[in-house]
């Protein structure tokens, strides 16, 4: 892959919970860093339960790595005046973009708003233009949001996030292109002209993918049950992962996307192996301290 058709690239990572994962998030930082992604981001707990966390890494990653990070918010559980704050912490970090979400409640069930708080994705998207954020990003479902009435409302909703003031969506993860395709379609009908970034996850743990699945409303083929069944070894089951995440990746950019989301679980090897099947080299190395 020659520079002028090198897709951008961001990665997903969670805050750590202990010093071991602490640690696992360093190294992923650290094996996903020379491939100079665009941007990289830090997920949000509902209720900002993972606020401290959030922005510790947030702080290590630019600090020891110099890569430019989005950091998640979500409104769950919050009022307005909470939120903001968060807003403010990011920006004094140096935080450019933020991936706005609604959030899901803790255990499940319905959500409600905080009675103070953003009723909505679109209010606290509205919420972060006002208070200036430059990039704002957005959550798109291509198999619709499990929430919504119909596709043709998870369309209008998306539409309303870009219009109160988004740059543009990252959607859930799928692993039919054909469904991500026809999303970006009826998005484009529907007059949103920001970019819809599509989100590759890498399957390092079927079983644990399915349980996301099934949260999120994305469906898994059954030709993909079908070859991890058959996968008898951690070794098969790595080359068909990295398979399957390549070829989706290689014809999601043939058919006309230049920048890529990849989901890492602060997993790095499965997106480094598909990064390198696709061409997509080291462009500066680094040597990163050590987190210890």
């Amino acid at each position: 892959m020659t520079d002028r058709t090198r897709p951008t690239l961001s990665f997903e990572f969670f805050p750590p919970k202990s010093p071991m994962a602490a640690q696992s998030l360093w190294d992923s930082v650290q094996r996903l860093a020379p491939l100079s992604p665009d941007f990289v981001s830090v997920t949000y707990g509902a209720g900002g339960s993972t606020r401290e966390r959030t922005l510790a890494a947030i702080l290590a990653i630019r600090d020891r790595a110099g890569l430019e990070v989005a950091g998640h918010l979500t409104c769950i559980g919050a009022s307005r005046d909470e939120v903001q704050k968060v807003v403010r912490s990011y920006q004094r970090l140096g935080c450019r973009r933020i991936v706005a979400l609604r959030g899901d409640p803790p255990g499940g069930g319905a959500f409600a708003a905080h009675p103070e708080g953003y009723a909505s994705s679109v209010e606290l998207v509205a919420g972060l233009a006002g208070a200036g954020v430059p990039e704002i990003w957005v959550g798109a479902y291509p198999e619709k949001h499990p929430e919504a009435g119909s596709a043709a409302d998870d369309i209008e909703h998306l539409k309303r996030k870009i219009d109160a003031g988004a740059t543009g969506a990252i959607t859930q993860f799928f692993f039919e292109n054909e469904t991500f395709y026809r999303f970006r379609d009826r998005a484009a009908a529907a007059g949103i002209a920001a970019p819809i970034v599509p989100g590759i996850l890498p399957v390092a743990d079927f079983d644990k993918m399915v349980g996301f699945a099934a949260r999120c409303g994305a469906s898994v083929p059954d030709w993909m049950w079908r070859g991890f069944e058959n996968a008898t070894t951690p070794e098969e089951e790595t080359l068909l992962a990295t398979a399957i995440a390549a070829e989706q990746a290689d014809d999601l950019l043939a058919q006309g996307v230049g920048h890529l989301h990849i989901y890492t679980l602060n997993r790095p090897d499965l997106p480094f192996a598909v990064c390198t099947a696709l061409g997509i080299e080291a462009q500066h190395p680094m040597r990163l301290a050590s987190c210890g």
